[in-house]
C-alpha cells in the first residue's frame, strides 16, 4: 500500500467562508478527533480532521511546535498549522502508515517499536 491510500482516513475541507463565527469549527467533528487549520502564507487554508492520538506523535508535536513559535497558541478556534497543505498530507500519510503498521505488528506478533527521526520545517521552502 501506499502512503497516498492512507489519506482516505482524513477528512479535509476547504473554508468556505472568512466569515464564520469560530464556533463554525466545532461542527461535524467526530468524537476523539480535532480540527487543525492548514496552509502556508501564500496558500488558501484548509480545515483538517485528525484524530486526537496523532497529536501525541513526533512528527506531529513538532507541527505543533513550529505553529507555537509562530503564532502562540492564544487564540480562538482550530489550531493552525502554518504549512504547505501537500507537505501536512505527506506527515500524516508518515503518523498514519505508522500507527497502521503499529496496530498490525500488534494483533499478529510481538513487535518492536521503530522510531523515525525527520526534521519538519513547514516554514522553510
Amino acid at each position: 500500500m501506499g502512503v497516498g491510500e492512507h489519506f482516505l482516513t482524513f477528512h479535509h475541507h476547504l473554508l468556505h467562508n472568512h466569515h464564520h463565527h469560530h464556533h463554525h469549527y466545532k461542527m461535524n467533528i467526530p468524537k476523539g478527533c480535532v480540527a487543525v487549520m492548514v496552509g502556508h502564507e501564500d496558500e488558501e487554508p484548509k480545515r483538517f480532521i485528525i484524530p486526537v492520538i496523532y497529536m501525541n506523535h513526533p512528527l506531529f508535536m513538532e507541527l505543533l511546535k513550529e505553529a507555537e513559535d509562530e503564532y502562540g497558541f492564544h487564540h480562538q478556534g482550530p489550531i493552525n498549522i502554518p504549512c504547505h497543505v501537500q507537505d501536512f498530507c505527506i506527515v500524516q500519510g508518515m503518523i498514519d502508515q505508522e500507527i497502521h503498521d503499529h496496530h498490525h505488528h500488534h494483533h499478529h506478533h510481538h513487535h518492536h517499536h521503530h522510531h523515525h527521526h525527520f526534521h519538519i520545517s513547514c516554514f522553510k521552502d
